[in-house]
């Protein structure tokens, strides 16, 4: 899908969600995977949140994204990860 085919208009604010066990640096393995290819993540990008039984926990990183092939490359990283259950 090239640049065309996609409904975004780039630069735009995108949000990235990884989920996975809850665990004290998985938020920061989240944003070290994301800042791979957006480095410059502005204060207040990351937001966490449990679920509601504490096992597994999400976070949120809304950034400026720049491409689709940014967005892919980020997903592709997160899936790559075991830690990561889910993104979306």
């Amino acid at each position: 899908m090239t640049e065309q085919e996609t409904l975004l208009k780039f630069p735009c604010q995108f949000s990235v969600k990884a989920m996975g066990l809850a665990a004290d640096d998985f938020d920061l393995l989240v944003v070290q995977i994301i800042n791979r290819h957006v480095p410059n993540l502005g204060e207040g990008a990351v937001t966490t949140r449990p679920s509601r039984e504490g096992k597994y926990v999400s976070v949120t990183v809304t950034f400026e994204a720049s491409s689709k092939a940014q967005l892919d490359a980020i997903y592709l990283a997160l899936s790559a990860n075991e830690r990561v259950l889910m993104s979306l």
